[in-house]
């Protein structure tokens, strides 16, 4: 069995989820990534934790797919022994951004089983599995980050579904914090802002010009390990009292000004 805590990032090879896997190596974790087509960087991202002197595994899956969501847990159960952290981070844009009026059932499907459906059942799974492990002493403490976006109450109406992706994991959030407290399991939401990743690279110089003109009070780009260090304090165990919480991690933009 692994000694060391062992970190389950979906999505894990790149952007948001590689700030997160190499943070989490920071903190002594194991970190198992999870990526879907990009074996590239996956493989990068456990070069980078490697040359740091941490250590990381690979697992290819699907989370939209009920069987990939069992080959992710097995994975843990089996070969690392273990599951201490779950960060459902893995997430996508619709594969065609259409206005509200004239996107398709195949975006929105495709959307909501990545973004929602795939982290709310992996999150039932990992929960299922960590209850065991606290009961017979295999971990210490258990604990679930889910990654949101400020796309969870921002209107976008070219790209609907991921909003409401994103609102609904908020309320999974808030759902599973009520029923894993009575385990000690406590489960974070954190809520990036405008960060600079691949599904961003796109709209660069409109955002250029946006935090340029004030869109947030902190006037620069959000980067990977400002997500990463906001998931490394939760995994640290400093936020022991609080369960159900948002963080906001984008430089401000939620705070309503005149």
């Amino acid at each position: 069995m692994e000694k060391q805590p062992v970190g389950l990032v979906t999505g894990g090879s790149r952007g948001i989820g590689r700030g997160i896997a190499l943070a989490l190596a920071g903190e002594g974790f194991t970190v198992l990534i999870n990526y879907n087509s990009n074996i590239g960087a996956a493989e990068e991202t456990r070069e980078l934790i490697e040359q740091a002197g941490g250590r990381a595994e690979l697992c290819q899956a699907d989370i939209a797919l009920t069987e990939d969501r069992d080959l992710l847990l097995q994975f843990c159960r089996e070969d690392l022994g273990r599951l201490d952290l779950l960060v459902n981070n893995a997430g996508i844009a619709p594969p065609q951004r259409l206005d509200l009026l004239e996107t398709t059932e195949a975006n929105y499907d495709a959307v909501l089983g990545t973004n929602l459906k795939g982290p709310f059942f992996l999150t039932q799974a990992a929960a299922k599995l960590m209850i065991r492990q606290l009961a017979d002493k295999t971990i210490p403490s258990a604990t679930i980050v889910n990654i949101s976006s400020i796309s969870a109450y921002t209107a976008s109406i070219s790209r609907g579904e991921y909003c409401i992706t994103k609102a609904g994991i908020s309320m999974v959030t808030s759902l599973f914090a009520e029923r894993l407290a009575e385990f000690g399991i406590n489960v974070y939401e954190i809520r990036p802002g405008v960060i600079a990743t691949d599904m961003t690279a796109g709209v660069r110089k409109k955002y250029d010009q946006l935090i340029k003109n004030g869109l947030t009070p902190i006037k620069r780009w959000g980067r990977p390990e400002d997500v990463g260090k906001a998931v490394a304090m939760i995994a640290r165990g400093d936020l022991p009292f609080s369960t159900g919480e948002v963080i906001n991690v984008d430089g401000g933009f939620h705070l309503r000004r005149l």
